[in-house]
């Protein structure tokens, strides 16, 4: 089967990539490794059969570590331009949302991320993947009291620990993985790929 799309995740402790055909996956690498998504990203893109090649890649844009959404995109765009592919995004936060989703439906879901300061980004989504808000970064506190019942996933749910009394909904540690690409619709792998912080910079320009 020939590949038609390479997919580049780097957005979080975890690195993988995949290869999809005709919308199904046809090979998969994934790896939690926290840092060095540098060192290990083309490496595992090249054990791809045909060295991953593909005419349209697909990338993690964020939100999650500022270096891992770097090097993701960096590496897709000098793919791109040597092999002449086209280059679009997805978010990880919709990712791991719709990992969730196809495993237990549910009318609406929290998809929470680590981010920095001790803070966790946070979006809403419902059963259709249609997002119920902006990308928002917040104390693991703020975050417990928006649930409200809704079930949550993603890693940023380990930051809720000791917060019990305010969560009644399900929450599952988990990090986005490449090869689940084909359960997001394709208004949410149709991104702009350029990076989605999810907050402001810590550095600002002088006055």
């Amino acid at each position: 089967m020939q590949a038609d799309t390479l997919v580049i995740e780097t957005a979080t402790a975890a690195c993988s990539v995949a290869l999809l055909a005709s919308g199904q996956v046809i090979e998969a690498r994934y790896e939690e490794i926290g840092r060095g998504h540098a060192e290990r990203l083309v490496p595992m893109i090249a054990e791809l059969s045909g060295g991953g090649r593909a005419p349209r890649i697909l990338v993690d844009v964020g939100p999650g570590s500022f270096t891992g959404v770097r090097v993701g995109i960096a590496a897709a765009r000098g793919l791109a331009l040597g092999w002449g592919s086209e280059v679009r995004g997805f978010s990880s936060l919709a990712l791991v949302a719709a990992a969730a989703l196809a495993r237990r439906p549910s009318p609406w879901i929290a998809a929470l991320l680590e981010a920095g300061h001790g803070e966790v980004f946070m979006q809403m989504f419902d059963v259709a993947l249609t997002p119920l808000g902006e990308v928002v970064s917040l104390p693991p506190a703020a975050a417990a009291a928006a649930l409200a019942g809704c079930p949550a996933v993603g890693s940023g749910v380990r930051r809720l620990a000791g917060m019990a009394p305010n969560l009644t909904g399900d929450l599952t540690d988990a990090l986005p993985d490449a090869r689940d690409v084909p359960l997001l619709p394709m208004r949410l792998a149709d991104l702009d790929p350029r990076p989605l912080y999810g907050r402001a910079p810590d550095a600002k320009l002088p006055g």
